[in-house]
């Protein structure tokens, strides 16, 4: 291996392989100025190229090799050369000893050029350094593998010997010098980590002898570590600070927002504090600024239902209905929709509790109850603001639901969501909510019932035969001769053998054929063979081709239409 120092800069290798374009870099250095970003970062942040391109494009010009951190199984005798603070602070991980030389360490950096990395990781280990291409998460996922606990733990060996005397614990809160404590970097790191591991909520749960700290990732609770039960009151001070909570009130329950940077991506954070018999239990709910608005491509509809889609959204009035239960991914759908129909010469108002991730040129106005604006009272005033697309968060009583009639039958476009199980279901809802049948028949334009499933890891995957039960469920005939395949677990899903999530949706048009049942109160049964009849996908149908092209496993498609 050649390790001749090479005086090269980032943006000639980027312009050189042909990821960016010279006015890409100009526009990259220019916004670069000024901000203390590198130039990789601010490409990458401004959504110019990704990380992977970057590292690739290293790779290939600078002729060092390429790789994946989560692929790696990395010796303690590697981990402990160089300190996790260092390592941190230059974003690079030592990963293992040359294989033909054991005087040199082979080293994954996002920046390979970053001298002052290798020079101070030659001093330290008295090795040479071998550069090796990776991206910045793999390297940030890694490190917190190896070293997260290990930083947590000094950190609170560190909080335990200080917290002698209970005055240093207020101190701690307010003092000055705040960001050092033990306690706001626990609280710091804990978020850190559950962003870079994909979660949804961090559950902070008090149990007797001690606090579990839990994420949900693509679904699933995943317990990550226990900490002793002294450091719960001080968690949840923290907490309770930087999201604006009163830190004195311990035996109600409270509501707060964060906003936190994680790897210079900002994340809403909402935290609702519950008291239980051992103490106050914590979740918080993060959603990245921009994680809500997605292509419409990446919501997993299939072609076919990616037309209707785009069909119902072109209607100019009436009530489009997204249903399913909490975490359903309801909000993402709607977002999105909101997104492709956000041009200038419409005015977009919503009414939302709480409003989950802003967009620009669209109005948005938040539940307050306290103040007396509820879905209703926000409605009524909205009504009156000349809108031609309305979003109502949710739609949970008959107040609610006739104004949403009314409005999209005076002609506004209306889209709300609503908790039922099915798309059938929720026309009978409405019913069941006191609206009239033949004015839910005229409002009424497409209902889109959606699930999530876990997508199987691509990496690790098993493929093996369907039994008759399998095939049986999947709507097959109990000969037939299909390979489905099922979770394993490897390095790349943590060993849970899932990666992501992808939609499954029941998207039913209304018909004139479905308006005419709907009119004289059809029950949700014959709402349901009409809709078949005319070419729906129930939720069970669209889960099992997923399942037999792979994407998830039959449990998954179980737990999300067992009842259908």
């Amino acid at each position: 291996m050649d390790f001749s120092r090479k005086r090269v800069r980032l943006g000639d290798v980027l312009v050189e392989s042909g990821v960016i374009t010279q006015e890409q870099l100009e526009q990259g250095l220019q916004l670069q100025k000024g901000s203390g970003r590198k130039l990789g970062e601010t490409l990458v942040d401004e959504g110019i190229t990704t990380e992977d391109a970057i590292a690739k494009a290293l790779s290939d010009q600078l002729g060092y090799d390429i790789i994946d951190l989560q692929n790696v199984a990395i010796p303690e005798d590697v981990l402990s050369l160089v300190p996790g603070n260092l390592l941190e602070r230059y974003k690079v991980l030592p990963f293992e000893y040359a294989p033909d030389n054991m005087n040199v360490i082979r080293v994954a950096m996002a920046d390979p050029m970053d001298m002052a990395a290798m020079d101070d990781i030659t001093i330290i280990t008295n090795l040479q350094v071998e550069p090796v291409v990776s991206t910045t998460r793999s390297i940030m996922l890694a490190l917190d593998k190896y070293f997260g606990a290990q930083e947590i733990n000094s950190a609170l060996e560190e909080y335990t010997r200080e917290k002698e005397s209970q005055m240093a614990e207020q101190e701690d809160m307010y003092s000055e010098d705040v960001n050092n404590s033990p306690i706001v970097q626990l609280v710091k790191t804990v978020i850190e980590q559950a962003v870079r591991q994909r979660a949804s909520d961090i559950h902070i749960e008090p149990m007797e002898r001690q606090v579990r700290i839990r994420y949900r990732i693509d679904g699933a609770l995943y317990e990550k570590v226990t900490y002793s039960i002294r450091l719960l009151p001080a968690m949840v001070a923290r907490i309770k600070i930087i999201g604006g909570m009163d830190i004195a009130e311990k035996r109600k329950p409270q509501d707060g927002r964060i906003t936190q940077v994680v790897d210079r991506q900002e994340f809403d954070i909402r935290v609702s504090i519950l008291p239980t018999v051992y103490g106050e239990k914590v979740v918080m709910r993060l959603t990245s600024k921009n994680a809500l608005t997605r292509e419409k491509s990446q919501l997993g509809f299939k072609p076919r239902e990616l037309k209707k889609f785009d069909h119902i959204l072109q209607n100019p009035h009436g009530i489009i209905l997204v249903t399913g239960p909490t975490g359903s991914g309801k909000s993402t759908t709607l977002y999105t929709a909101l997104s492709e129909l956000n041009t200038e010469d419409v005015n977009i108002i919503t009414v939302e509790d709480p409003v989950e991730a802003n967009i620009d040129g669209i109005n948005q106005v938040q539940v307050n109850n306290k103040a007396d604006l509820t879905f209703a009272t926000a409605l009524r005033s909205i009504l009156r603001q000349d809108p031609d697309i309305i979003m109502i968060g949710e739609i949970r009583d008959q107040e609610t639901a006739s104004i949403a009639v009314q409005a999209s039958i005076t002609g506004h476009l209306v889209v709300s969501t609503l908790h039922t199980n099915s798309a059938a279901g929720t026309i009978t809802r409405l019913m069941d909510m006191g609206i009239e049948p033949y004015l839910i028949a005229d409002s009424t334009v497409g209902v889109i019932a959606q699930r999530l499933v876990r997508r199987l890891c691509p990496d690790c995957k098993k493929p093996k035969k369907a039994t008759p039960d399998e095939l049986e469920l999947l709507g097959r005939e109990p000969d037939e001769d299909i390979t489905i395949y099922e979770p394993c677990g490897c390095t790349k899903c943590d060993r849970t053998g899932f990666r992501g999530r992808i939609g499954v949706y029941e998207i039913m048009e209304i018909s004139p054929a479905l308006k005419s049942i709907i009119s004289k109160s059809g029950d949700a049964d014959a709402i349901r063979d009409k809709a078949l009849e005319e070419g729906m996908s129930t939720l069970r149908m669209s889960a099992s081709e997923y399942v037999l092209d792979g994407t998830t496993s039959v449990n998954e498609m179980m737990k999300v239409s067992f009842d259908l």
